[in-house]
């Protein structure tokens, strides 16, 4: 493992997500929403969740920007990378696969929306929002600069708690009791064990 494999591989994380939703975002659009929570502050959380999942890691990736913060590689860090990035973008196709037409990029709630508790969903509520933490670990392990590598945690971890609570509600509005049911056997992010 070297320093330009590990940022290949990111580079294919990138390019295996956007692969994997291209096809789930077409087939979202067809469908009608009916409620949506879309607005300046939706906007401003997608947005820092790129900068630090997307735009400041390919900018260390292309300039090696900011040097201060670049420290050693080690490769068996970068192979664990390897590995959560695999597993990120399994688990995030399974997301995908799971949801079809009830997918979405922001807060909404589309016509004929059904409430998903299978497959990926049996255990956990939200396990894209869990395939997105594991990318912003890879993303840690793979590149080794404190700046470009922990940017996917701060930003995905900014629009994570600034939307989880938000999602839920929007769901408790729409499926009532339905949801409550659900949330009382599932975990958020991870399985719950009891």
């Amino acid at each position: 493992m070297t320093p330009g494999i590990a940022k290949f591989v990111f580079v294919m994380m990138a390019v295996g997500w956007y692969l994997i939703r291209y096809k789930y975002a077409r087939r979202a659009r067809r469908e009608k929403v009916v409620r949506s929570a879309r607005g300046l502050r939706e906007n401003t959380l997608l947005l820092i969740s790129l900068t630090g999942l997307g735009i400041v890691p390919f900018i260390y990736i292309v300039t090696a920007i900011p040097h201060f913060a670049s420290y050693a590689f080690r490769p068996a860090q970068a192979w664990l990378g390897v590995v959560v990035a695999i597993a990120a973008l399994v688990m995030f196709r399974l997301t995908h696969r799971a949801l079809g037409r009830n997918w979405s990029l922001s807060l909404d709630v589309r016509e004929n929306h059904r409430l998903i508790t299978d497959g990926i969903y049996r255990e956990s509520r939200h396990p894209m929002y869990s395939a997105f933490w594991l990318w912003a670990v890879a993303q840690a392990l793979l590149m080794p600069n404190l700046v470009a590598g922990f940017a996917g945690l701060i930003g995905f971890g900014t629009l994570f708690f600034g939307r989880v609570a938000r999602e839920e509600q929007m769901m408790l509005e729409t499926f009532g009791d339905e949801y409550r049911e659900y949330m009382a056997r599932t975990g958020r992010i991870i399985p719950r064990l009891f």
